[in-house]
């Protein structure tokens, strides 16, 4: 081998390194939602509002962050039940949007951060 070749093949390999740490991709977050309404159109408007001030914020649903949503309405069995799954899910962060839902998430985990959202959430980019 010329002595070329090999400080273009030494000099190239010490820089594979440099090129996979700058070429890793930002770690996707996990959100939980737990909705104590239906899923309907007052539902679904919430969580469009939701992803539209995230969106905002610098996060955009599927390339930095993931949302999954449960809707187990007013049933309080049915939402700790739900609550126990989200959690065993292991979100970053879970968004419990109404009193009960704050409760069944609180008594599923004292682990993961819950946020207690409001019932209308407003989010915009204006003031």
């Amino acid at each position: 081998m010329r002595r070329r070749e090999f400080i273009t093949l030494v000099s190239s390999s010490a820089m594979w390194p440099l090129a996979a740490r700058a070429q890793q991709v930002e770690r996707m977050r996990r959100v939980g939602v737990l909705m104590a309404i239906p899923n309907d159109a007052e539902g679904r408007a919430r969580t469009v509002a939701l992803e539209e001030g995230l969106q905002v914020l610098g996060w955009t649903v599927g390339r930095n962050i993931q949302i999954d949503y449960s809707f187990p309405g007013g049933d309080a069995e049915r939402m700790r039940t739900t609550a126990k799954e989200l959690t065993s899910s292991a979100p970053d962060l879970i968004i419990a949007v109404t009193n009960p839902a704050l409760k069944a998430a609180r008594d599923a985990t004292l682990s993961q951060p819950i946020l207690f959202g409001p019932r209308r959430w407003r989010f915009c980019a204006k003031p």
